[in-house]
């Protein structure tokens, strides 16, 4: 049975195990790898993204284990079913606004991780759903708790799930291709 990840609960997890960093931000690194085509296994993701040094020391954790397989599973579905890991919906908007910059900054780090641009030429659409990640990563949401400020997150927050399904889409795609013309 699949339980979906609660941010405060992994928020807790993730500072008792002293990893330093964020669960948006995480979420995002791994996502972003995943959806950029890099491979990782349950066992070996976190020393793949540079968050465990000693090699598989906190592979075994429960709580890392099921972040890898509910990010994994997020592009197990077509089009590809991305969430990113937020605040509950009942947290003020400025604090989910803050968590979505930190899940597209680690998106990106991680997709960038993954090496994609070096191997597959990107469409222009492609391009500018990664330059448009780059703008949230780097903004600072002034939020309030008014209704237009809650639509506006919410359709930021729709351009980042459909923007990562078209980046995984097109990168799926473009390694059939890859791997067709190399044989």
């Amino acid at each position: 049975m699949h339980v979906p990840l609660n941010h405060t609960e992994f928020s807790q997890t993730l500072s008792t195990l002293r990893l330093g960093v964020d669960p948006s931000d995480l979420h995002g690194s791994l996502t972003g790898f995943l959806c950029g085509g890099g491979r990782a296994s349950i066992s070996d993701w976190l020393e793949v993204l540079a968050l465990d040094p000693d090699g598989n020391a906190l592979s075994s954790h429960a709580a890392l284990q099921r972040l890898f397989r509910s990010c994994s599973g997020q592009f197990s579905a077509s089009p590809a079913d991305v969430e990113p890991l937020l605040p509950a919906v009942s947290a003020p908007v400025s604090q989910r606004a803050d968590a979505l910059v930190e899940w597209c900054r680690g998106f990106l780090g991680g997709f960038g991780l993954a090496g994609t641009i070096q191997r597959i030429e990107l469409s222009a659409d492609a391009k500018e759903v990664l330059a448009d990640f780059g703008t949230v990563a780097a903004s600072r949401f002034d939020a309030s708790e008014k209704s237009e400020d809650a639509q506006a997150l919410a359709d930021v927050l729709d351009f980042a799930r459909n923007g990562a399904a078209l980046l995984h889409a097109e990168i799926s795609n473009g390694a059939r291709i890859a791997a067709r013309s190399l044989h």
